[in-house]
C-alpha cells in the first residue's frame, strides 16, 4: 500500500534528506587516496549524531555500519572497512537518516582522484539517468514512466541498467512501497498523484546487469566485474510539481551549517 504524505510531512522527509545531502557533499572533500572507507563511515555517523539525528541504515536487516561504500565493481551495500582508496577508484556512497521520526535516503559516486574517461563517463550518466526519470514525475503520469525513462537512457549511453535492485517509497519507514525498477515498459503501475515521496536510484555498469553477492551477505557486485555507478534522490510530488528533496542549493547549505554548529 501506498502512503501518501500530507505537506507537513514531506518537510519533515526534507528535514532528514537535507542533512543525507550535507553529509554527503562533506564526504566529497574526504574521498582521496589513501583513505579507508571505515574512516568515511565514522565521520558520516559522527556528523548525523552532530546534527541531532539516527543513521537509518545501522543495524538495519543486519546491516553493520551507517554508510554504505561500494568501490568499482560493487555496485551497493559496500560494507566499510580498513580497504584504502586507490587513485583511479570511483566509490557510490549509500547514506540514510532518521529525524524526528522521519527518513531520508540518497547516494552519489565520486571520482577518487585522476580516473579513466568511461568511468567518467559511467559517472555522469548515473547521475543523468537519474534526471531523466525524474522528468517523467509528473501527475498522472505512471511509476513505470520512471523506468523506462532510466532503461532507455543508460542503454542509449552503451551502459547497463542493473536490474536486481529497486527504489523505493518512503517517508515513515526507509522502504515503503511502491518498488520503483530501472528498467521496464511505459505505462504501467500505479498513477503518479501529489503525497507520493520516493527513493528512486538508477544503478549502472559498464558491462552486463547480472550481479552477485559476495561472502559478506550484503556486498553486490557486478557478476562481471565491471565498473558500475549509482545515484539516487529522495523526491516528492506535490500539487505544484515534483521536488528533490536531497539535494541543497546554497542557503540550504548554509542553513544546515549553521545548525550544525548549535546542535
Amino acid at each position: 500500500m501506498i502512503i501518501y504524505k500530507s505537506e507537513g510531512e514531506i518537510l519533515a522527509i526534507k528535514r532528514s534528506c537535507q542533512i543525507v545531502a550535507t553529509i554527503l557533499s562533506e564526504l566529497e572533500a574526504l574521498v582521496k587516496p589513501g583513505v579507508q572507507t571505515r574512516e568515511l563511515n565514522d565521520f558520516a555517523e559522527e556528523r548525523t549524531r552532530d546534527m541531532n539525528a539516527i543513521p537509518a541504515f545501522k543495524g538495519y536487516r543486519g546491516y553493520p555500519a551507517s554508510l554504505c561504500t561500494s568501490i568499482n565493481e560493487e555496485i551497493v551495500h559496500g560494507i566499510p572497512s580498513t580497504r584504502t582508496l586507490r587513485n583511479g577508484d570511483i566509490i557510490s556512497l549509500d547514506f540514510g537518516v532518521i529525524k524526528e521520526g522521519f527518513y531520508g535516503d540518497a547516494a552519489v559516486t565520486y571520482p577518487v582522484g585522476d580516473i579513466t574517461p568511461r568511468a567518467a563517463r559511467l559517472v555522469a550518466a548515473a547521475k543523468e539517468a537519474f534526471n531523466k526519470g525524474f522528468e517523467r514525475m509528473k501527475i498522472g503520469n505512471r511509476l513505470s514512466d520512471i523506468s523506462h525513462a532510466v532503461q532507455t537512457y543508460v542503454e542509449g549511453q552503451g551502459f547497463s541498467v542493473i536490474r536486481s535492485f529497486v527504489g523505493h517509497g518512503i517517508g515513515f519507514s526507509l522502504h515503503e512501497e511502491p518498488q520503483i525498477p530501472n528498467f521496464g515498459p511505459p505505462g504501467r503501475g500505479p498513477k503518479l498523484k501529489p503525497g507520493m515521496a520516493l527513493a528512486f536510484e538508477p544503478m549502472i555498469s559498464i558491462g552486463d546487469w547480472e550481479v552477485e553477492i559476495l561472502a559478506d551477505n550484503w556486498t553486490a557486485v557486478t557478476k562481471d566485474r565491471s565498473l558500475s555507478a549509482h545515484h539516487e534522490h529522495t523526491v516528492a510530488l506535490t500539487q505544484e510539481g515534483a521536488i528533490i528533496l536531497s539535494q541543497l542549493n546554497d542557503e540550504d547549505k548554509a542553513s544546515y551549517a549553521k545548525e550544525s554548529q548549535h546542535v
